[in-house]
């Protein structure tokens, strides 16, 4: 018999990560739990940190979907929500958990909440019970226990979400799962840009270079940019220039773990000068250097240069 290859078409749409390469074998994600607990919170919180998510999968397809995915030489690392919207399919999960496991490293996360803490959010968000519209929420989460309790002793975590705020169980979640050797997992973008085209909509953080002396005033660097090797030499024999890169870069190390700590995956850092072609150019392309020598993936981005 051929190999299966993977078929995107056979797989349930789903929210696509870029790939994590990893360096063992493939890992598959089981998320359920009680409604209104945070699985979709909790799904896009595996998604940012790489995983191939899918929401509300067939239970029947899991071992396919499992199988797919252990022969795939690009997605190795999978999230998937299965819960009481699949009704009757449910009961089946336990038996399809055992097999799945026989194909790769299985976990199931299992995620629930206080009635109290269910109801209120509930209430909140003002969106029926899965189980219907026929009864009341509180008789509609009993039910739901009910369906969920054997399938709830095969989880090898259970989290409540009772006291969790949505960035909270964001952050537990990437805690517990982010790999060791990304512990640098956000993607950095040094932006350059002039204030004369208006400021970045995106900026996370924004520097204005506009004090260091400007190459646009020296005739033989004004048809250049910031990239020039003379420009840029002209630029950094300023010694304010060499201290405010020193400065920044110290800065920005420093708190970069703090914003992956709290969950961010992307970081924009803008820097502009008056037109946007030497000084913040420049400015960028040292800073980005020093932020890949600290370990961090960094882009840099030039967006006033054509103009």
């Amino acid at each position: 018999m051929a190999p299966l290859k993977l078929d995107p078409k056979l797989i349930p749409p789903a929210r696509r990560a870029i790939p994590h390469k990893s360096r063992g074998p493939g890992e598959l994600v089981i998320i359920t739990g009680m409604s209104g607990s945070g699985k979709a919170s909790v799904l896009n919180a595996f998604e940012d940190l790489g995983y191939y998510c899918v929401d509300n999968l067939p239970v029947g397809l899991i071992p396919r979907f499992a199988e797919l995915v252990g022969q795939s030489s690009e997605i190795d690392r999978t999230a998937i929500v299965v819960d009481v919207r699949e009704g009757s399919q449910l009961k089946a999960l336990p038996a399809i958990m055992k097999s799945v496991r026989r194909m790769l490293p299985t976990r199931m996360v299992f995620l629930e909440a206080s009635d109290a803490a269910l109801l209120r959010r509930y209430s909140e968000t003002r969106r029926p019970h899965p189980l219907g519209t026929g009864a009341t929420v509180k008789s509609s989460l009993a039910a739901e226990r009910g369906h969920l309790s054997k399938i709830r002793a095969l989880a090898d975590l259970v989290i409540d979400t009772s006291k969790f705020n949505v960035h909270e169980l964001r952050r537990y979640v990437t805690e517990r799962f982010q790999k060791q050797e990304s512990g640098k997992n956000i993607l950095v973008a040094c932006v350059s840009f002039g204030f004369k085209h208006g400021v970045p909509e995106d900026a996370d953080l924004m520097f204005d270079v506009r004090f260091l002396p400007n190459p646009h005033f020296v005739p033989e660097f004004r048809p250049f940019t910031g990239r020039n090797s003379k420009v840029a030499k002209y630029i950094r024999s300023f010694p304010q220039t060499k201290e405010f890169i020193q400065r920044i870069s110290e800065m920005l190390v420093y708190l970069l773990p703090h914003y992956i700590h709290e969950g961010k995956s992307y970081l924009t850092i803008a820097f502009g000068c008056t037109g946007g072609r030497h000084r913040s150019v420049m400015i960028s392309e040292e800073v980005t250097k020093r932020l890949q020598k600290a370990g961090y993936r960094v882009k840099v981005v030039h967006r006033d240069i054509p103009k």
